[in-house]
């Protein structure tokens, strides 16, 4: 006979607590395919096991993103070349796969239904590596896939714009859009490792050369004064895109993305407050409005001008850093306005006020917003006035007609 609790008994509780650490590299390096070119090898363990034997050799299937062939037509086989060169490699699985980059991957779940039947039918396993080769959209939505395959195998991420080099390639997260929602399905999942190639950058058109340059001044921003100033200091290098300036730009970013999500105490998002996303409610919702007319980069920066002059306008932010971000903005090459900002709903109200409500939701819990305290520190809240959002449009339109 099963003995049974009396119904008045004590409920028992069990708390189950773990600690996990992780650990990956981020490489700085040019012409990573070269077969004298050690990096990506280095990162690629041998010895994947960690027992020391004889490990089975490990194996690897490589993505990449289309958009990167316009500038680099011969990159799938030089991608075969490096792996035949090198015996201290993974196996490359077949050729690297060709699929699409931008928004386009991010927009159609069938192809990450693709990666899965590669990955699997490869035989990737959680000792084998993907590795992916390509702009922030495209390494988003293969981390997707690694990170879902057999719970998740080793993913390397190999970025080819300044964007994801200074930003999203550097970090945890991985999503594709759902029903015209940006991010909507996806996972928090660390690669393996990180491999930027300055090559890449090479070949990028102009308006994504600028585009990737804003989440350095949105870093800055909220964190380092110091590097804002030097931002500033070097608009006519960076405009240039000359390649020292644009290298310094790419680490310091990455370093500061890398100091916040390893320090900034909440790594997985389980809270409400997104400091690296300031700058990012209204940049969404004009990617989804103009359906990705503008570049991630470009919503970015309108929506760091934004934010930046609502700031003034709070109170929270002395008068004529809004001017300082807007002026370095624009010397970089950014355009602070588009129509869609302009566009509002049958009841009168602008619709990028909308993109409040959706963040909020995709964040859960709380609105909270980062604002600007000051040049290099960045400041929470948990309401936005839409009055205060009105003028800060307006101050933006007006800089736009002057």
């Amino acid at each position: 006979m099963h003995s049974m609790l009396p119904p008045d008994a004590p409920a028992l509780l069990h708390r189950q607590r773990f600690t996990v650490a992780f650990d990956y590299a981020v490489a700085f390096t040019r012409h990573a395919f070269d077969p004298a070119n050690a990096v990506l090898a280095e990162v690629m363990t041998a010895d994947t096991n960690g027992d020391g034997g004889a490990a089975p050799r490990p194996r690897c299937v490589a993505f990449v993103d289309l958009g990167v062939l316009a500038g680099n037509p011969t990159l799938p086989a030089g991608i075969a070349r490096y792996f035949a060169a090198r015996n201290d490699l993974p196996a490359l699985v077949g050729e690297p796969r060709i699929l699409p980059g931008g928004e386009t991957v991010k927009n159609d779940p069938a192809l990450i239904g693709q990666m899965h039947d590669a990955i699997l039918g490869g035989g990737i396993d959680r000792h084998s590596y993907v590795l992916a080769v390509g702009g922030g959209a495209f390494l988003d939505a293969v981390g997707l896939a690694a990170s879902t395959a057999h719970r998740g195998v080793r993913l390397v991420r190999m970025p080819t714009t300044v964007l994801a080099q200074n930003d999203s390639g550097v970090g945890v997260k991985s999503a594709i859009n759902r029903n015209g929602a940006k991010n909507q399905i996806g996972t928090f999942a660390p690669p393996w490792a990180v491999v930027n190639d300055s090559a890449f950058l090479d070949s990028l058109p102009a308006r994504d050369r600028i585009a990737g340059m804003a989440e350095a001044v949105k870093v800055a921003l909220i964190r380092d004064a110091a590097f804002f100033e030097w931002l500033e200091r070097s608009a006519d290098a960076l405009a240039l895109f000359e390649r020292p300036a644009v290298g310094h730009l790419i680490r310091r970013c990455a370093e500061l993305h890398m100091r916040q999500i390893a320090e900034g105490g909440d790594p997985f998002e389980q809270g409400s407050a997104r400091p690296l996303d300031f700058g990012h409610w209204s940049a969404h919702k004009l990617e989804t409005v103009t359906r990705n007319h503008l570049r991630h980069g470009e919503a970015v920066a309108i929506g760091i001008a934004l934010d930046t002059r609502y700031s003034v306008l709070a109170g929270l932010l002395p008068d004529g850093a809004d001017l300082r971000v807007a002026v370095l903005l624009e010397h970089l090459g950014f355009r602070l306005w588009h129509p869609a900002l302009a566009r509002r709903e049958a009841d009168g109200g602008l619709a990028v006020l909308a993109g409040l409500q959706e963040f909020r939701e995709h964040l859960g819990g709380r609105l909270t917003i980062t604002l600007l305290a000051g040049i290099g520190r960045g400041v929470e809240v948990n309401a936005m006035d839409a009055a205060l959002v009105e003028q800060a449009v307006g101050w933006l339109a007006a800089r736009e007609a002057a």
